[in-house]
């Protein structure tokens, strides 16, 4: 198995880097007013991708933090993937022409399904569906709507479209700090061939542990990690060094 790769977290509101808890907008801990130097500070620990969401953008449906990830495209040269508010193939072309390695399609993927499978023959390689559920179930618009598709319905929805991953999100367990949903995370790995990145609830070095366990023989390729980053509970460099070895 190729070791996993560690995607740090950096969620965009109102133009500083906070963490929700449990998605609420309303529960935002701001950890950095200066998203370039903190996207400068996690390539400089070793970290070689990132993850940022634009948190404005999921709820509004249109992109709101656009300083905001020009200035961490500006500060760092690594690969970073972004969602939130990217809903049409203009949006996903100007994101891309600007230096985003990888779009995130999310609540787009649940409503728009065609979307995801021409923004994929357009640009291969490039687009990531995020699978972000509540008890199993997809939510979409920066997770205040529940529908009633499973997250492994939607993940076999676009087995064939060409994705370059699924990003899963356990909601319930999102800055909480409780571990994975390594079962959930696991049985959607199972039943896709898309290389899946496990979200939500990092929370120690042994969660960690327990997800390269876990992923022995699945097509889980990642994890992002949040706030047990920030808050000093996982050290950037025992996190790659479990990783690597």
């Amino acid at each position: 198995m190729t070791s996993l790769t560690i995607y740090p977290a950096i969620d965009l509101k109102d133009g500083a880097c906070v963490r929700l808890r449990r998605g609420e907008m309303d529960q935002a801990t701001v950890y950095s007013a200066d998203p370039g130097a903190q996207a400068r500070a996690w390539q400089d620990a070793g970290f070689s991708r990132l993850h940022v969401v634009d948190l404005n953008g999921a709820f509004a449906g249109r992109p709101v933090n656009g300083g905001a990830v020009q200035a961490i495209l500006a500060c760092t040269s690594v690969p970073v993937q972004l969602g939130g508010g990217i809903r049409d193939i203009a949006g996903i072309a100007a994101w891309l022409d600007n230096g985003v390695h990888r779009v995130i399609l999310g609540s787009a993927a649940a409503k728009n399904p065609p979307l995801v499978l021409e923004a994929c023959q357009r640009f291969p390689g490039r687009i990531a569906v995020g699978i972000d559920a509540r008890d199993g179930f997809v939510a979409t618009e920066g997770w205040a709507e529940t529908s009633s598709m499973s997250a492994v319905d939607l993940g076999l929805r676009f087995e064939d479209a060409g994705v370059a991953a699924i990003i899963y999100t356990d909601i319930g367990r999102d800055g909480m700090l409780t571990g994975l949903n390594l079962e959930q995370t696991v049985e959607l790995a199972e039943r896709l061939t898309t290389p899946v990145i496990a979200s939500g609830g990092v929370g120690s070095l042994d969660d960690l542990a327990a997800l390269k366990q876990a992923a022995r023989g699945t097509r889980i390729e990642g994890v992002i990690v949040g706030r047990a980053l920030y808050d000093g509970r996982v050290d950037p460099a025992a996190a790659l060094a479990l990783f690597a070895a």
